[in-house]
């Protein structure tokens, strides 16, 4: 897979964990129908299935219960027993970026926090951009695979709707996938 597909599909997660579907989205979705079929059977019948004032509330409430009331996808607070979310550089995360030179500027994000789910598939989509398999590598192992996968596959189950259901297998997928991609690009 070219890096510029990677990067597309890194923005796309993005951009999936940041805020609920709103119209503009759901429309992009229904219009590409094989990025939908990529993501799963069931999410594009769903979204063929419903009209879009119902598919859009279905979302945003399934999204709110996953992701913002019930659950946090923030790498701290996943991976901290007391459940406490790092700020600043004791973050390792935060260092992370720091040490690599990517300046985040979370007074302009609604995210807040560094080590957020959407935040760090940013960051992995400009890695991909820059063509630093080592530096994706270090990523991969050290933040993006210690926490997702696992998060992804615990509030899977909790999803009210096949859109978020699919795209927690998607995600777990692609990221798998790209590591083993990637894992044999710098072993060759």
């Amino acid at each position: 897979m070219e890096n510029k597909v990677r990067a597309y599909i890194y923005a796309f997660l993005s951009r999936i964990y940041t805020k609920e579907v709103d119209i503009k989205l759901l429309l992009d979705l229904k219009s590409n129908e094989q990025l939908l079929q990529t993501i799963g059977e069931d999410a594009f019948e769903y979204l063929h299935g419903h009209e879009n004032d119902e598919i859009l509330d279905n979302l945003n409430i399934d999204f709110n219960s996953l992701f913002v009331m019930n659950n946090q996808p923030i790498e701290s607070s996943i991976l901290d027993v007391k459940n406490e979310v790092l700020v600043g550089l004791q973050n390792p995360v935060m260092q992370f970026y720091y040490n690599y030179g990517y300046d985040l500027n979370l007074e302009a994000s609604s995210l807040n926090v560094p080590d957020h789910i959407a935040l760090e598939l940013g960051f992995m989509q400009k890695l991909v951009l820059q063509n630093d398999a080592k530096l994706q590598m270090k990523f991969f192992t050290e933040h993006l695979l210690v926490w997702i996968p696992p998060f992804l596959l615990s509030i899977k189950e909790m999803s009210e709707t096949p859109f978020y259901s699919d795209i927690c297998d998607f995600t777990i997928d692609f990221l798998l996938s790209d590591y083993a991609r990637l894992k044999a690009q710098i072993d060759d």
